[in-house]
């Protein structure tokens, strides 16, 4: 098993920027990913930013060039730097663990609201 406890949610105005972070704990020896995700009432859950085990990185068209993942291996926690932040990046942010084993997001932190006012 492996658990993931974000932080770094909040408000901020457009324009502006929030960190999230990610500590993982456990089994996390089998994660061959690390994803985030968001959701706003009524839509499904979209995925955001991954990173692979291999350093590759998929970052969603609507995020590209403003939002940046990394990680520091010493704290196992991800980060997700989130710059020029617009109202429509508003949500519930969660942070998700793909398994080697399953090729799927397994694992999920408990989301954290992000909300950016105009």
């Amino acid at each position: 098993q492996v658990q993931l406890v974000e932080s770094g949610g909040g408000l901020v105005q457009a324009g502006g920027s929030l960190r999230l972070s990610c500590a993982a704990s456990g089994r996390t020896f089998g994660i061959s990913a690390m994803g985030w995700f968001r959701q706003t009432p009524g839509k499904e859950r979209e995925l955001i930013v991954t990173r692979w085990s291999g350093g590759s990185t998929y970052y969603a068209d609507s995020v590209k060039g403003r939002f940046t993942i990394s990680r520091d291996n010493a704290k196992n926690t991800q980060y997700l730097q989130m710059n020029s932040l617009k109202p429509e990046d508003t949500a519930v942010y969660y942070c998700a663990a793909q398994s080697a084993s399953s090729g799927r997001y397994d694992f999920w932190g408990q989301g954290t609201q992000v909300t950016v006012s105009s």
